[in-house]
């Protein structure tokens, strides 16, 4: 018999949906008043002063006064907000710092302010609310649920508590899914993600999981440690188990090794969050995409990827944006981020409502003789590869080879199989073949001899994990770009004496 928790999610939902797609349906007018809003709100802070707030009427003021800029661009604000100095990017002081590695600036402190941190629970409270409106499916919301997530523990600096985004979120958990939410706040907060693992295994084994959520590479993880303790499928240890929850990560590549573990198809919903802000979530089941959040304090422009290194590229606003298309994301926010360039790519599947995928990251591209292949391309050669097969993969990523012991440059992609390929060379055919035909200037490389085709190296079971483990970002919310233009990663992984 559904609990009463389930049955009046169901009307909840509905309300929360009718809400949501009500400004979806006013997109330009709702950016519109965002803009407006962050304009007036920071107008008195150091920040608006030296860029002239006052005086920007429109978006093209704000392009005029205020450059694109990432974490460097703008550190010299950050760190008067870091050193407690109020009133600089927004208004008085942030509530949190959210710390991330940086690969190019070392730790970086995003603000969380009180006006953008309700806007992250917001947007994952409605994710779900939206699944359970288009399906009628509540009944998961009585059971266990898990989020594999860092550390709860914060830190001070300043005065202002600091800690990974998802570990200050812990402290948002609504009280009516405190008695449902697992592991336990100890078990949550074990920094060794192996041991940690272990610890989750121990809490949930024989428990009632209906959602499990976390980036797909770590909750395959889980999901191992699961199998080999109890010989069984997921699905039959939590035969109730209907909802994965995902975000950092395309799901594709892993859906097959997945649904193995599982022993059956789930229900899933992505996410799209960051520290600097909840972007997007999945809205519905049969539609590809996540709707843009276009009212969570958030101003979006958009530079066309192929255009981001050229000198004044131009800057639009969601209106003026294409289907198809590969943006760079920049964003202004409620946090005092302001043309900030978070480092994604996206692409819109639609605009009647604005949805979209991330496709990359702007510095996570091969162009090492101007093919300029994004995560995207790659990620879409595989799942072409892979699809209808019994091939199923751990993890993988691309490397340019720009000096081989003989023969041609090419692309070496070094894949951790669950189960190998017949023909590794049948594989890198197909794969070649779609990464031909999705990027033209990869074709013409092949075609005019400057590229042999790609070849495979194979890393042994749990390599990656090694990796990662080696170099201190096992677990979490670390992931591993997809593909890098040097071979720092790939050396790294020969390093590791993995298997070819």
């Amino acid at each position: 018999m559904p609990s009463l928790k389930s049955v009046l999610a169901i009307p909840f939902a509905k309300l929360v949906r009718a809400s949501v797609y009500k400004w979806a349906k006013n997109p330009i007018e709702t950016q519109q008043k965002v803009f407006e809003s962050l304009i007036s709100e920071a107008s008195q802070t150091q920040f608006g002063i030296d860029h002239n707030f006052k005086d920007i009427k429109n978006h093209s003021d704000f392009v005029t006064q205020v450059p694109v800029r990432d974490y460097e661009g703008l550190r010299e604000y950050i760190d008067k907000v870091v050193a407690g100095e109020a009133n600089i990017l927004w208004k008085e002081k942030p509530l949190y710092f959210a710390k991330t590695s940086g690969t190019t600036s070392g730790a970086k402190y995003i603000p969380l302010t009180k006006e953008s941190m309700p806007t992250h629970v917001k947007a994952a409270r409605n994710a779900i609310l939206m699944y359970i409106a288009e399906t009628g499916n509540s009944n998961f919301v009585s059971g266990k649920m898990i989020f594999l997530q860092g550390s709860p523990i914060l830190d001070k600096k300043n005065g202002i508590q600091l800690g990974r985004l998802s570990g200050i979120v812990a402290h948002y958990v609504p009280k009516y899914l405190q008695k449902n939410r697992m592991p336990s706040w100890e078990t949550n907060c074990i920094e060794d993600w192996e041991t940690k693992v272990e610890a989750i295994v121990d809490e949930t084994i024989n428990e009632n999981m209906t959602v499990i959520s976390g980036i797909p590479s770590w909750v395959q993880m889980y999901f191992e440690k699961i199998h080999q303790r109890t010989g069984k499928k997921v699905g039959e240890v939590f035969q109730n188990f209907n909802l994965f929850i995902f975000g950092g990560v395309n799901y594709e590549p892993y859906r097959s090794k997945f649904e193995n573990l599982i022993g059956r198809k789930v229900d899933s919903i992505e996410l799209y969050p960051a520290s600097e802000g909840f972007f997007a979530y999945q809205d519905r089941q049969d539609t590809k995409g996540m709707l843009l959040q276009l009212d969570s304090g958030i101003f979006y422009e958009f530079i066309k990827a192929e255009e981001f290194f050229e000198d004044n590229p131009i800057r639009l606003t969601i209106k003026d944006v294409e289907v198809g298309v590969n943006y760079v994301m920049i964003i202004s926010t409620n946090a005092g981020l302001w043309a900030y360039n978070i480092g994604d790519t996206v692409e819109f599947t639609s605009t009647k409502p604005y949805r979209l995928i991330v496709s990359g990251r702007i510095k996570h591209f091969i162009s090492a003789f101007g093919e300029h292949v994004i995560g995207k391309e790659v990620e879409q050669a595989m799942n072409e590869a892979i699809l209808g097969s019994d091939i199923q993969i751990s993890e993988f990523t691309v490397a340019p080879q720009i000096n081989p012991d003989s023969g041609l440059p090419y692309h070496e992609w070094l894949i951790e199989f669950e189960t190998q390929p017949n023909s590794l060379a049948d594989l890198a055919q197909v794969l070649d073949k779609s990464l031909q035909e999705q990027n033209s200037y990869y074709f013409d490389l092949i075609d005019g001899n400057v590229l042999q085709p790609l070849k495979i190296t194979v890393i042994k079971k749990n390599g990656f994990q090694d990796y990662m483990k080696s170099i201190g970002k096992l677990g979490g919310q670390n992931k591993l770009p997809r593909l890098s233009n040097d071979r720092k990663i790939a050396d790294s992984l020969y390093h590791l004496k993995l298997t070819k």
